[in-house]
């Protein structure tokens, strides 16, 4: 019995080493919108991988990482889980193939560890005890990294409408002096990578998809789907209907920069005006109570104290 710690311990240092090797790895990976849309073309131009695409096979082997993602694929939801996974990475701005199988293969980790710490933190405890134990694990272990994915998806999109006034602007500018679209929108792009480096990966993106043969409305419409933002929806069917009717985009685009503006503006002043309430909570539970006790507890003691004095000398 006495090895049993033993073993315990063994396992879960292992476990814990696998899971800062994934997070180390989840967060090293680099963008790069041009191999990754290259790929994404020749594996849906081959009518095996596309029909493998459809039904959703994963092949065992390709390196431990590839094995243990087959692996969770095998069990029963796993496969959707694991789709589920690699849209909200692509929504949060994180398309590597291998981030969505480190990113899993840590959720997994993080789970099961989770779920064996309390294991053996309640193996001593009653029955009712260990289930309500397990239960608080089983919650967080699922829903924890979930919701880092989801906070990392709400500030990529953040981001991304912050730097649509005047990314639009300066697109509308630089169509003005007779580039066209593609070249416009790779110059925006390197103008605005150091700035707002998210967005300007997305017009990279596109660019790179038109000159891969890709057309450009079903970029754009890529673009709408990827970011799930309405003002990219709006932009996108802007530039597609433009070049459909051969209208003039660098006019339309100064005015819809301004209608962006406007809401950025109307988006800061609602969230100024939500502060107050917001902060009436933590005034309420934190603040005042300890200026409660720093005004009023002085005056009790003293109170108190002159109290007991006074009856000490009334009994003598």
């Amino acid at each position: 019995m006495a090895i049993l710690p033993l073993v315990f311990f063994i396992f879960a240092f292992g476990t814990i080493v696998a899971i800062l090797w994934s997070g180390y790895h989840l967060l090293a990976e680099q963008e790069d919108p041009l191999g990754d849309r290259l790929l994404e073309l020749q594996s849906a131009g081959t009518s095996a991988a596309s029909g493998e695409r459809r039904s959703g096979r994963r092949r065992a082997g390709g390196g431990l990482l590839n094995s243990i993602v087959y692996l969770i694929s095998v069990v029963p939801g796993g496969e959707e889980w694991l789709r589920d996974n690699e849209r909200e990475l692509r929504a949060a701005g994180v398309r590597r193939p291998e981030t969505s199988a480190l990113y899993s293969v840590f959720h997994a980790l993080f789970f099961v560890s989770l779920m064996l710490l309390m294991l053996y933190f309640q193996r001593d405890n009653a029955f009712s005890n260990m289930l309500g134990g397990m239960a608080a694990a089983f919650i967080l272990g699922w829903l924890l990294p979930k919701q880092v994915l989801y906070r990392m998806v709400k500030r990529y999109k953040e981001r991304l409408q912050e730097a649509l006034p005047d990314t639009v602007d300066m697109l509308g500018i630089v169509l003005g002096t007779g580039l066209a679209l593609d070249q416009a929108l790779l110059r925006v792009s390197e103008e605005m990578q150091h700035i707002y480096p998210e967005l300007s990966g997305e017009f990279y993106t596109v660019v790179m998809q038109v000159k891969a043969g890709q057309e450009r409305s079903k970029a754009f419409n890529q673009l709408v789907r990827r970011t799930g933002i309405e003002d990219v929806k709006s932009l996108s069917a802007m530039i597609v209907q433009s070049e459909k009717f051969g209208t003039s985009l660098s006019q339309a685009l100064k005015v819809y920069a301004e209608n962006l503006r406007t809401r950025r503006r109307l988006r800061a002043e609602a969230a100024i005006s939500k502060a107050g309430i917001k902060m009436l909570f933590p005034i309420v539970l934190f603040i005042l109570p300890a200026l409660f006790v720093i005004t009023l507890v002085p005056g009790m003691l003293s109170v108190m104290r002159d109290l007991k004095g006074g009856i000490g000398a009334g009994a003598r």
